[in-house]
Order: C-alpha cells, then structure tokens, then sequence
C-alpha cells in the first residue's frame, strides 16, 4: 500500500510536469500553485497512511482479545466520508463529524434505538414528561388544589410516560384509513382516566387515552369518521405538553371533559369551514352510566391565514341509572354487578366552548377562551329535589413570544365563576396568572419554568396548619419533557 501510494504520486507529479513541458512557458505563479497541490496530495495520502495504520492495529488487538482499546472500523469511515453513519453499525460510540450538528446526531442516534416509524406509514412516539413543583403554602400532604397534572408540591414525579402509535389516512396514496393508539402511565393518568364515579369499570381503560379507527368517507370534500375513544377537544388546551403554551393546565381543562367514546364526524364545507358533530357515551366516559347518547355540534373555521377560531355546542346527560351492587342473581360481565336508580335524575348539561388563535407574527401567539356550563340535576322538580341549575362560567386569554429559537415566554390569565361548586366543590370566583419561561435544548427535550398564583374570594387552599384555609396559593414548577418519534406537529 506504501509503495503503491508513493508510486501513483509520483506518476502524478510526472504527468503535471509534462503537461507544464507540452504547453506553453507558464508564469512562475503557476508554477508554485501546481507545486502546491502536488503537497496537499503528499500530506493527504500520508493521512490516509496513518489510518490505515491505526485500523490493522485495532484489528490485531481486537484479535488478541483487548476489546477496550478497539477503534470501531465505522469510526475510520466516517472521518474518511465526512458522513455520519453509525446507525448501521452496532455498539459504535457516538461521534459527531464536522458540519454535522449535536440535535442532528442525537435524532438519528434516537431513530435507531427507539423505532420511529413502522411498514405501511404508522409511526411510534414516545414521551416523559416530569416536574418538580414547590407549593409555598406548604399544604398539609404536599397536595395542590385545583391542579390537572402536577398535583403535589415539593416532590418530584411522572407526569406522564406515553407511547402513541399513529396510522394517519393517505387519501393522496389511496389509503382512506388510518388508526391512533396512546397509551399512557403517570400521575396524570390518574386524573386524565374515569374514575368509579362515572366510569363502572375504569380499570379496563385507565391507559389508553386514545383508541380509534379512522375512515374517510369520499363525500365532497371528504367526510372524515372516527370510531373509539379520543381526546376531547372541548377547550383549547390539550393533553401533550410539549404543545401547549405553559406547563401547567388551565381551569376549564382541569373541569371541562378529557376524552369520550363513541363515534364522530368531520365534513370539510371548503377551505376556510369545517363542520363537526358527535355522538358518545358521555363525558369522561368509556363506558355509559346511562342509556342517554351525548352530542356535540360545531365547527373549526380559519377566516384569515392568521386565525383559528374553534366553536363547540355539548349536549349530555350523564346521571346515573344505575350503581354498583354488592351481589348479582344472574351471571353479569366481570364489574358489572349493577341495580337500578329508580328514579333516575334526568338533568342536561349544556355547555358552550368557543376559542380563537391568531398567529400576530411568526413569533407572536395571542389566544383567548370563553366557556358557559349549566348543569340540573332533575329537568324538572322531583319530590324532595330542587333543580336549581349549576353554572360554571368565564374564561382565559394567553401570549407567547419566541425570544430566540430556543427560548420562549408565555402567560396565562383566567377567571372562573363556579356558582354551584360544580368545579370546586365550593361556591366561589377563582382567578389565576401563570408566566412561563420555556427554554429548548434541541428538538426531543425541553424545559419548563414557571409561576402560578391563584386567588379565590373565599379561604379555599390548604396550608401547613391543620383546618387553616388560605385565599391563594402561590406556586413555581420546574417541568421537563422529552420526546421522539416519527410524527410531525402536533400530537
């Protein structure tokens, strides 16, 4: 190889010479750049001499069993090609060649631990998000009131640890179906999920958040039809929290419905209006509590390139006709041993959902919620009942500014008015700040800063002395997720 290399080098060199000899008399600058060249190619082929080297001498330690000094072949390749390409090579350490960047490595070295997509277009994804949260009531319990997610203060916990698996449909390819699975474990599930109160057999469901299939009908512009159990997109904030503005969640995501099962339809009018409609079991239900199917109308409407308005009108009866019995006569289903309600309160909720986005600048978001619920018991006066209604009214409005492309701020203002307790539990006006510092360190993980405070017109928030009720309660949470896969946007 020496002699070779040293050979065609030479042969190199003679023939710049005889193209100098056969052409005309060259000024004494171009004389000295064909010099020139001729020793980059001498200090090139040295290199690539001396690597040569170092690989036989990796490979005969290798064979005399000295694993630990090895120089993986891939490693000799790549500082060759200038190309990353370790994924095809297992157990190779990580190395970053120049022009290629740390979150370009990082992605790739993930796609090949943790599998992104499947045959056929699905993707898998994956999520951890955790926090640690400092209540400075220093609540008996460590508890939070009125908290979806980070519920507990001075502790670290699982929010939520996800796996998502999505089929999305391909008209375009020929493919009109797709299907969506997310299974999901942590605190949040826990308050995501049903509970016995309006689910009979909760345990069943506890970690699929989602499971649905999907069919485009082809109706016009395309009629869009889901079957199973999704993420209820009453309110504007959502589960994933890598998408939201702030960590933590809103009022009226905390009260409003997680998810519901049935089936649901999506019909693009034209490019500016999508109508929707729904037909389910309940909210927050798996499994009904009663025979009554709840209904949803509204639409999806973007008047201008900048804004998104969304508008949900929600139907539901969702009293119980029957509860959990001690013994069944006849054979039933695992968990379900039930006895009747008789009479069975028969009182609606309504409740209307309406949220605009608009897109300022490419770096300002301004986003702003209302909502009004009421909710009866009985339709009607019932012996010895009242059916006075429940309301649960008001809303939030929200800002993000991208700093930088790694850095962000965010902020979130709310007012609910909760006449009745139907949120609390207490009759009470509650009003809530939230500032956000998020900070990016590449796509897959990002962090969390923020301050919450939240006042209520009545002592409602535990405190450190037994009985002692405070009127607000002054938070700061440090959050932190991660995630990977092969979907793009929004989860």
């Amino acid at each position: 190889m020496r002699r070779m290399s040293r050979a065609v080098l030479f042969l190199l060199f003679v023939g710049l010479l005889g193209g100098v000899g056969q052409a005309e008399t060259p000024e004494n600058a171009d004389v000295a750049e064909l010099k020139k060249t001729v020793q980059e190619l001498a200090a090139r082929v040295s290199v690539l001499e001396e690597e040569l080297h170092r690989e036989r001498g990796a490979r005969s330690v290798a064979e005399s069993g000295d694993a630990a000094r090895v120089v993986p072949a891939a490693y000799t390749a790549e500082v060759r090609h200038g190309v990353e390409d370790i994924s095809s090579s297992a157990g190779v350490a990580a190395y970053v060649p120049v022009g290629v960047t740390n979150t370009q490595t990082a992605a790739r070295n993930a796609a090949a631990v943790l599998p992104s997509t499947l045959p056929g277009g699905a993707t898998l994804n994956y999520q951890l998000d955790g926090y640690y949260g400092y209540d400075f009531n220093h609540p008996i319990g460590r508890v939070e009131y009125l908290r979806a997610y980070d519920v507990l203060s001075n502790a670290f916990s699982i929010n939520q640890a996800g796996v998502v698996l999505a089929l999305d449909p391909d008209v375009a390819a020929g493919r009109r179906y797709g299907v969506r699975l997310d299974l999901q474990f942590g605190q949040a599930t826990e308050t995501l999920q049903g509970s016995p109160q309006n689910e009979p057999r909760p345990e069943i469901y506890r970690n699929i958040f989602q499971a649905y299939g999907t069919y485009v009908v082809p109706l016009g512009k395309g009629l869009t039809v889901d079957v199973g159990k999704w993420s209820s997109s009453l309110g504007i904030e959502g589960n994933y929290t890598k998408d939201q503005m702030n960590y933590s969640r809103s009022f009226y995501f905390d009260y409003l419905p997680f998810y519901h099962a049935g089936v649901r339809a999506s019909y693009k009018v034209n490019d500016r209006l999508t109508a929707n409609y729904w037909l389910v079991n309940g909210t927050d239900q798996s499994e009904p509590t009663n025979s009554y199917k709840d209904e949803l109308f509204g639409w999806t409407a973007q008047p201008t390139k900048k804004t998104l308005w969304n508008f949900n009108y929600y139907v539901g009866q969702d009293h119980p006709d029957a509860v959990a019995a001690a013994g069944c006569a006849a054979p039933v289903q695992p968990g379900l041993c039930l006895q009747q309600v008789n009479p069975a309160p028969d009182g609606k909720t309504h409740i209307f959902d309406s949220y605009v986005t608009w897109n300022a600048t490419p770096k300002l978001t301004f986003a702003v919620e209302g909502d009004y619920v009421i909710a009866r018991l009985w339709r009607n006066a019932a012996p010895g009942e009242s059916s006075a209604p429940s309301h649960v009214s008001g809303g939030a409005a929200y800002a993000r500014y991208q700093m930088r492309p790694r850095m962000a701020v965010a902020a979130r203002s709310e007012y609910l008015s909760d006449r009745g307790g139907l949120f609390s539990g207490t009759t009470q006006a509650l009003k809530e700040f939230t500032g956000t510092y998020e900070y990016r360190f590449g796509e897959g993980f990002l962090t969390r800063v923020e301050y919450r405070r939240v006042w209520s017109n009545v002592p409602f928030f535990l405190t450190n002395r037994l009985g002692v009720l405070a009127g607000s309660q002054p938070t700061l949470t440090m959050g932190m997720v991660w995630w990977s896969g092969g979907k793009q946007g929004v989860w």
